[in-house]
């Protein structure tokens, strides 16, 4: 125990002259205080030398248990990081298939969109020569119209003619008669 005493009288001594001096860089030999009051002391925070010896092996058995409680966690979110990689993986996989999906589409839309333009400019084509027929088959039925009516005043003109001409021969005979 006498060897005890004294670690705790250069650790005291040590504590007071860090808290005594002003806040600046620490010298070396402050550097090396301090080292050697952090490797007197463990995770728990209290000295190796205040423990007693009893108590070292429920300290251990503490320390072996939170280390595989951290390894489990290391374990449990190294899986759950591999779990989400995979299903990442298999998200984009599917997103891909769904993409390449969706372009097929886009180029049998696009296709069938060429298809009925082309047909709307040939129907529209046809259209056009069809209003131009129409056209032409109304000027046409007016020129046929206007010609049979000449036709009609012709045959009118015609039959007049020839009543004329009758009318003219029997005037030419009465006058031959009374001539006589």
């Amino acid at each position: 125990m006498s060897t005890y005493y004294p670690r705790t009288k250069d650790l005291t001594r040590t504590r007071k002259s860090l808290t005594d001096s002003p806040p600046s860089s620490p010298s070396p030999t402050e550097k090396s205080y301090r080292h050697d009051r952090l490797s007197r002391y463990d995770s728990s925070g209290e000295s190796a030398t205040d423990k007693p010896l009893g108590r070292t092996s429920s300290y251990t058995r503490r320390e072996t248990r939170l280390a595989a409680l951290n390894k489990q966690e290391q374990d449990s979110t190294t899986k759950d990081y591999k779990k989400m990689y995979t299903e990442a993986l298999h998200e984009n996989e599917r997103l891909k298939s769904r993409l390449q999906d969706s372009k097929q589409e886009l180029s049998k839309i696009r296709s069938q969109l060429e298809k009925v333009t082309q047909r709307h400019e040939r129907i529209s084509e046809r259209s056009t020569v069809l209003e131009s027929e129409k056209r032409e088959k109304q000027a046409l039925e007016k020129k046929v119209s206007g010609m049979e009516e000449e036709i009609k005043i012709l045959t009118e003109l015609k039959s007049d003619n020839q009543r004329l001409k009758d009318e003219n021969g029997a005037l030419i005979r009465v006058i031959s008669k009374l001539s006589k």
